[in-house]
């Protein structure tokens, strides 16, 4: 990666110019997508203007706004890639086997992190499929979580997840770390535990427990995406907007982001 490098993956916007190849968007068309991931050097979104190979994009739902449809890419296909279907046969960087989705019907699953941008999405999604949902989050999230459908709430600053959570058939864990493995004594056996980022290290505990630990990482994929748009355009998903800045207050954007406590996106505007 050579420096200076513009930042950011998500984009929502309308198209200017479009090769001659390209069949399914026309100049004119309102777009959204997640750019060229992972190659975050190649993504460059904090721009006014921003080249997208066509397969990364899909259509902007006529229902949402721009800031809506910005903050949807990376985090709804991160819980859409580690929940219904991964959607790509790439070799996996963080494991050695593929990440595989888990039917979740009737199925207890429990979000840690449900109120930032892959949980508040993940949440929907498991909903969607017919899952009983526990969210994890802090207390002022509380009603936020319910009103997109879960069934618990476990406030983390009260109690401890694992204290009260039992027979579950999946963990969702958005912030996964050293401390992931503490989720394994709410499993049921047979049960999965998908930890979004690394630092997981009880395998042999899992193991013993008959616990399947994987994880994915998130791409590109405008089919995905397309079909997200369509649970977007019909409400059965919305994106939560934690806070907006101008482009030019991408610094002040990062640093709100840094605060943490974040409930939904945090989306960069331009005029």
């Amino acid at each position: 990666m050579s420096f200076p490098i513009i930042l950011g993956t998500d984009i929502s916007g309308v198209v200017e110019a479009a090769a001659e190849d390209v069949r399914d968007f026309a100049v004119g068309d309102e777009v959204f997508g997640m750019v060229r991931f992972p190659g975050m050097a190649e993504s460059a979104a904090y721009a006014e203007y921003v080249a997208a190979p066509a397969s990364h994009l899909a259509l902007k739902p006529a229902g949402i706004d721009h800031a809506q449809a910005a903050g949807a890419p990376m985090a709804g296909l991160t819980a859409w890639q580690f929940l219904i279907e991964l959607g790509h046969r790439e070799a996996n960087p963080l494991q050695p086997e593929e990440h595989r989705p888990v039917p979740l019907n009737g199925k207890k699953v429990l979000v840690n992190g449900a109120a930032g941008g892959v949980g508040h999405l993940a949440v929907q999604l498991a909903k969607w499929q017919g899952a009983h949902v526990i969210a994890v989050a802090s207390g002022k999230h509380e009603s936020f979580l319910r009103q997109l459908g879960a069934d618990e709430f476990i406030d983390y600053t009260k109690s401890n997840p694992e204290d009260l959570a039992h027979d579950l058939d999946l963990v969702l864990d958005t912030l996964g770390g050293p401390t992931t493995g503490r989720f394994l004594r709410t499993l049921k056996r047979g049960g999965a535990l998908f930890p979004v980022f690394l630092g997981f290290s009880d395998a042999e505990e899992a193991a013993k427990l008959g616990i399947a630990v994987s994880t994915t990482q998130v791409r590109s994929n405008g089919p995905q995406l397309a079909e997200l748009g369509r649970l977007l355009e019909d409400g059965t998903v919305r994106v939560a907007i934690d806070s907006t800045f101008p482009l030019a207050g991408a610094r002040e954007a990062h640093e709100r982001a840094a605060r943490g406590h974040i409930q939904g996106k945090i989306v960069l505007t331009v005029q």
